[in-house]
């Protein structure tokens, strides 16, 4: 039930919407106008009467596509008519919609629109022709010339002669709307027509002129059927083709086309059979091939008068009957270093020529060799299906022979000399030079008496002997190789061997690319031995599969950290080559081009650094070192040897009077019981004072102190000694001389003259003073200033203090007496007893002291 009123809900609004159009229709005129492109475009829209009440003409707006028309290009013809124009109108095809604009209803309402194509005008068709498919159809076909981009019919009119009112009548007529048209049989006598095409669209339309044919030359056969292609015994060199021909008329003559094309070749040849067509089928025999070879045939025929030729037959394979090679083989050799026990191998290859392309018509081959000289039994036959083979021979002399048989026979035999080992034979051959001319190698040499010769040529790096190539010439210098036997960017070893009475003579041998390409990769680098200022880059040669052409050169390219690259260029013999001149203690990297004609290939880099030192100043430091140290060797054992010399020499022996036992006794006589030195325990000799008062005062405090000291110098000497040295003291004080001169230099160093002067008195052994002089008792004292000289009486503070006051430096004699030996001469002796007194001076250069401790250096000298 619903879906009963939703169809008549349907069917009511069509009905109401035909009802308002049939009362609000527009017309719009011309309708699906086409002109030529380019041109001006009117059209004119008429609104129905129903909407003038509510609008007229001037409510009336164009769109062309989506694109509002501008109102200058409107007109108004009438209250219900507006038109519009549009210039130059390009588009190929476009809409033009009429739209009203009511200003009651606020929006534009489409009342029509049309659809405007632009094109061009039909050209005239050109160059007409027909084929007459026998008992099919006549098809003809023409050039139409431009797109019009309209639609275009063309109409293909056929007329025939009529003889006796002497002018063409229309017989049919066929359209098309492309370039080709058909009238089918039965309706296709033979006669004499032409055939004429009109082109025609909205714009205009062209028609050509009348173009006469005659059947019988456009007339076009079916394709023949080929029956068989066998041999014929006994026949060589030969076929024999069976096919059926194409229907035609009885009393048309037939020619055929027959191609014959070798198998696995782009061969091919053909041969005309022109015959009566009473024959239907056909036979004919194809001469002139080549042995045992097959063979494609293919047949394609046509009337004897006309222009088209049927399609070809489908091919048929058939083989020519075998037969003997009539031509020895193309032989070569390669032979190897003699063995150490005198045999050789010898690797034979051979080809086939140009009579014998296909190896169906060969079988096999055999091989066999002689001595030369016939000392020696002929070898055994060898046979073999490849065309290569290998002998152990001898090193004397041998001719080999190799023939090519089949089951119709043998070819001719074909020899080859090899040579004893270690023959020498002549070169004839000055030089060869090779070079490259479109896509093709030229090889050209000088010789000398000789017309034939050999060119042998295989890559460098292939060691296979069977891989190589030949080529037999005679009478030139020259060879031009076929395109594609040499590979490019490949090296070859060229050889040119001459032939001269039946001998194979010394070859002269170059090497050449074809072509040549940068190398693939570059040499391997190494730095070896890198010393201060220089370094060797090594490298190793690029295998000759990757050099890719003709090294020319080496570059080694090389640079500090930072600093400047720096390259050496060195020919292509050298794998080494030394830097110098570069920065001690510095890194470098280097790096090694291998250049040929067509570019250069840079190696790894490698990294070094320099050293230091090079071995020249490692060896003159090594020297150096060695002369420093036999220098004090040597040094060592004079020191030895002149020790007690030396240390007289250089460290004279200068008595300390700090460690005198006169200033010891002094100073632990004048020690308080807390341990300072008072100045009333200390005895200071008076300058004016005479030598024997001083003496005097120096031996009652001597006393003092031997009294007070018994047990020390018990204690500190031994048992046998006690006696002799406290006995002795006094003595030596006796004996002292207070005239033994001490001098003071400017340097205040105090040297002694004690052997120019040597009082006699007996002196004490060594051995029993220094035990005593090895333990002072206190620290010695030094003189005072100038004002400590005035206060004489003054208080020493502490013994550490008081290491500035030296009681028996601080008094000096006023006089000074000299002593002098009895054996220096008169003059000496004047001179000393002329010295003048002086009064008490401080203590300045040149000026003599009398100390307390000469009586131990007196004692100890």
């Amino acid at each position: 039930m619903f879906f009963s009123l939703l169809w008549l809900s349907v069917v009511l609004c069509r009905i109401y919407t035909a009802d308002g159009n049939s009362v609000r229709e527009a017309k719009i005129f011309p309708l699906s106008p086409e002109i030529e492109r380019g041109s001006t475009l009117k059209l004119f829209c008429t609104l129905g009467k129903h909407l003038i009440p509510r609008g007229n003409a001037s409510h009336i707006i164009w769109k062309l596509n989506h694109d509002l028309i501008p109102q200058e290009y409107y007109t108004i013809i009438n209250e219900s008519t507006s038109g519009v124009t549009i210039h130059n109108f390009t588009y190929e095809s476009a809409h033009v919609r009429c739209f009203t604009k009511m200003l009651h209803l606020g929006d534009e309402q489409l009342q029509i629109h049309i659809n405007v194509k632009s094109g061009f005008s039909p050209e005239k068709p050109k160059n007409i022709s027909c084929i007459y498919y026998y008992d099919i159809n006549i098809t003809c076909s023409w050039i139409s010339g431009r797109e019009t981009h309209l639609n275009t019919t063309y109409t293909l009119v056929r007329k025939h002669y009529d003889d006796g009112i002497q002018q063409w009548i229309n017989r049919d007529s066929c359209q098309s709307n492309n370039g080709s048209c058909a009238f089918f049989f039965p309706d296709i006598p033979y006669a004499r027509y032409c055939f004429q095409v009109t082109a025609k669209n909205a714009l205009s339309n062209s028609t050509t002129e009348c173009v006469p044919m005659e059947m019988l030359e456009i007339e076009k056969l079916e394709a023949p059927d080929i029956i068989s292609v066998e041999k014929i015994a006994g026949i060589k060199q030969l076929l024999n083709i069976t096919w059926k021909n194409p229907m035609v008329a009885p009393e048309r003559h037939l020619c055929c086309l027959i191609q014959y094309r070798k198998m696995h070749s782009n061969d091919s040849g053909n041969v005309t059979d022109c015959t009566n067509r009473t024959e239907t089928i056909k036979s004919y025999n194809l001469m002139g091939l080549q042995d045992f070879t097959e063979y494609a045939i293919a047949i394609q025929c046509k009337g004897a008068l006309a222009k088209f030729w049927s399609e070809w037959s489908e091919e048929r394979i058939g083989r020519t009957e075998e037969k003997a090679p009539s031509r020895k083989v193309d032989l070569w050799r390669v032979i190897e270093s003699s063995q150490s026990s005198g045999n050789r191998y010898v690797h034979l290859m051979w080809k086939l020529l140009e009579e014998f392309p296909s190896s169906e018509s060969i079988h096999g081959y055999k091989i066999w060799y002689i001595p030369e000289n016939n000392a020696s039994p002929a070898g055994p036959t060898h046979n073999t299906t490849d065309k290569k083979f290998t002998l152990l021979l001898p090193g004397e002399a041998y001719v080999l022979s190799v023939i090519a048989y089949n089951s119709a026979g043998e070819s001719p035999e074909a020899t080859l000399r090899i040579p004893t080992i270690g023959e020498i034979t002549s070169t004839h051959i000055d030089s060869v030079w090779t070079f490259t001319l479109r896509k093709k190698m030229i090889v050209t040499w000088e010789a000398s008496s000789v017309n034939e010769y050999v060119i042998e040529w295989y890559k460098e790096w292939d060691t296979e002997p069977f891989n190589r190539s030949w080529q037999y010439v005679s009478n030139t210098t020259n060879w031009t190789s076929q395109e594609g036997a040499f590979e490019s960017f490949i090296c070859y070893n060229i050889s040119v061997y001459p032939l001269f009475e039946n001998k194979i003579g010394a070859p002269y041998s170059v090497q050449a690319y074809f072509q040549e390409k940068p190398p693939t990769v570059g040499p391997e680098t190494k730095a070896d031995n890198p010393g201060k200022n220089e370094a060797i880059i090594k490298w190793n040669e690029i295998d000759k599969i990757h050099k890719n052409g003709f090294i020319r050169n080496y570059t080694i390219f090389y640079k500090s950290e930072g600093g400047k690259e720096l390259n050496k260029t060195v020919n292509c013999n050298v794998l080494q080559y030394k830097l110098s001149s570069l920065e001690a203690n510095t890194q470098y990297t280097a790096y090694v081009n291998a250049a040929n004609s067509a570019g250069g290939k840079n190696g790894n880099t490698v990294t070094f650094k320099t050293s230091k030192f090079n071995k020249e100043d490692l060896l003159y430091i090594f020297i150096s070192l060695g002369l420093c140290m036999l220098f004090l060797l040597l040094l060592g054992i004079i020191c030895t040897l002149k020790k007690q010399t030396l240390k007289r020499v250089c460290w004279p022996d200068v008595p300390n009077p700090a460690e005198s036992i006169v200033c010891n006794s002094l100073l632990k006589q004048g020690q308080s019981e807390d341990g300072t030195v008072g100045s009333e325990n200390i005895s200071v000799l008076e300058p004016g004072m005479p030598h024997e008062n001083q003496t005097e005062l120096l031996l009652i405090k001597h006393e003092n102190y031997e009294s007070d000291h018994t047990d020390t110098c018990a204690k500190d000497v031994p048992n046998d000694h006690k006696k002799e040295l406290c006995n002795k003291e006094h003595e030596v004080v006796k004996s002292f001389s207070p005239s033994l001169p001490y001098i003071v230099t400017e340097q205040d160093f105090r040297s002694q003259m004690l052997s120019a002067v040597k009082p006699n008195r007996k002196i004490y052994p060594v051995e029993k003073l220094e035990e005593d002089f090895s333990k002072p008792q206190f620290s010695p004292v030094q003189n005072s200033s100038s004002k400590d000289n005035e206060n004489e009486d003054g208080e020493c503070t502490d013994i550490k203090e008081a290491a500035t006051f030296n009681p028996y430096l601080k008094n000096s004699i006023n006089t000074r007496e000299f002593i002098v030996p009895e054996n220096l001469p008169d003059r000496n002796k004047n001179e000393s007893r002329t010295q003048s007194t002086a009064p008490f001076q401080k203590n300045t250069a040149g000026q003599s002291y009398v100390t307390l401790d000469m009586f131990g250096l007196t004692i100890a000298h």
